[in-house]
């Protein structure tokens, strides 16, 4: 799947849009070309599996000169009661890309596929203090719900899994 977006102005976010691709990856050497993009060296065996995985999503932004600019992964969730909605795992745009729409666009692009899907929602957690995280989610349409607390199990101390 292939999104071309041309550049120009987007009233929308008020800012310029780089020209740019953005791709759902399938192939682990994708991953890794864009490694720089994630929070730490992607792990080819978890890389592996995700792809894999029925219901997870990786999608990457490419510019104009093949060169991966951002990243959003996104994993679809079924619970008996609720039905499927759409995690938003990672978001993540290089330096020299942020502020052009790229983030909004990879937002906007896996909720396409979440509704595609058939989910009934997308959600994300993000810190409190992520001014930017924020304002990216609301462009790309989220709406802010009642804070929550996250509480949190570390399995493997100092380990990466």
């Amino acid at each position: 799947m292939r999104v071309m977006l041309r550049p120009g102005y987007d009233e929308t976010i008020d800012r310029m849009v780089v020209a740019m691709r953005i791709e759902r990856i399938i192939d682990a050497s994708a991953v890794h070309a864009a490694a720089a993009l994630f929070d730490t060296p992607p792990i080819p065996a978890a890389t592996e599996r995700f792809l894999a995985s029925e219901g997870h999503h990786l999608l990457l932004a490419y510019d104009d000169e093949g060169v991966p600019v951002g990243m959003v992964s996104g994993v679809e969730m079924t619970h008996p009661d609720k039905g499927t909605e759409m995690f938003v795992y990672e978001l993540g745009v290089t330096q020299g890309a942020r502020r052009h729409g790229v983030a909004t666009r990879l937002v906007e692009e896996l909720a396409r596929i979440a509704r595609r899907n058939g989910c009934y929602g997308m959600w994300v957690g993000t810190e409190p203090d992520n001014v930017a995280a924020r304002a990216t989610y609301r462009r790309a349409g989220a709406s802010e719900e009642a804070p929550f607390t996250l509480l949190n199990w570390d399995f493997i101390d100092g380990e990466r899994a």
